[in-house]
């Protein structure tokens, strides 16, 4: 009988050394959660070690909504620097832009003013900038650095006559260019240095650069309206390009 008791105590010791390795096991798991690649956890881990993927982390809308690429790509062109907007509407008929930007840098080129057009005209200012105001400024005044911004997106009737059609300012498809900043704090003004300046050549090589690039291309001289300014726009007219 005295071995039959001793017996028992071990046994039920040995089980309540068990038992309690046990509620230990659950305790140290709960404290510890394991971490897989697909929790939140592990993602943090991974974003800081890497701070590119750290940009999905972050709650932030998709650059779609709220900007360019990291890379200060808008509309896919390297360079033009911006952002994206929401559509732009209007109760005048023909007014508003379904997916316009704000374009601020074109090529490392500051404008004035951030711009809002659509992506074909970004794009073809871009070309303008790259293939018509660097190579006619070259290197006078230490080079260009800004362009004056005169008007971009707004609903209006084509110079503003009462009546007319509405401006391709009011569809997001036209800027005009009053001055070209250079470097060293000077500039080439469209109303000044036009005729009889030492950046007249300049202004006519980038302006007859344009006629292409742009559907429209209008400067002093073209109708009376334009006298201080570069208008350009990307309108389709059935004969191609309208220059003057």
């Amino acid at each position: 009988m005295r071995r039959i008791a001793i017996l028992g105590t071990v046994i039920f010791a040995l089980t309540a050394a068990g038992c309690s390795s046990d509620r230990l096991s659950d305790r140290s798991a709960r404290a510890l959660p394991i971490i897989s690649d697909s929790t939140p956890e592990r993602r943090g881990l991974l974003s800081r070690l890497n701070p590119l993927q750290n940009i999905a982390f972050r709650g932030q809308t998709p650059r779609s909504v709220t900007g360019p690429r990291a890379s200060g790509q808008l509309c896919g062109v390297r360079g033009l620097k911006g952002e994206v907007i929401p559509p732009i509407t209007s109760s005048v008929a023909g007014c508003g832009v379904d997916a316009p930007v704000r374009v601020t840098h074109v090529d490392g080129v500051k404008l004035s003013q951030g711009a809002i057009m659509d992506c074909e005209t970004a794009a073809a200012l871009h070309r303008w900038v790259r293939r018509g105001v660097k190579p006619a400024v070259g290197r006078a005044g230490g080079g260009v650095t800004g362009l004056r911004v005169a008007a971009h997106y707004v609903c209006r009737p084509r110079n503003h006559r009462a009546g007319a059609r509405v401006s391709e300012h009011g569809r997001g498809r036209a800027i005009d260019i009053s001055a070209i900043l250079l470097a060293d704090g000077s500039e080439m003004s469209v109303y000044e240095d036009w005729n009889n300046s030492r950046h007249s050549r300049a202004l006519r090589q980038m302006h007859r650069a344009a006629c292409g690039t742009f559907g429209t291309t209008l400067g002093p001289g073209s109708d009376g309206m334009h006298e201080d300014h570069f208008h350009y726009d990307t309108a389709r007219h059935r004969n191609g390009p309208y220059c003057r």
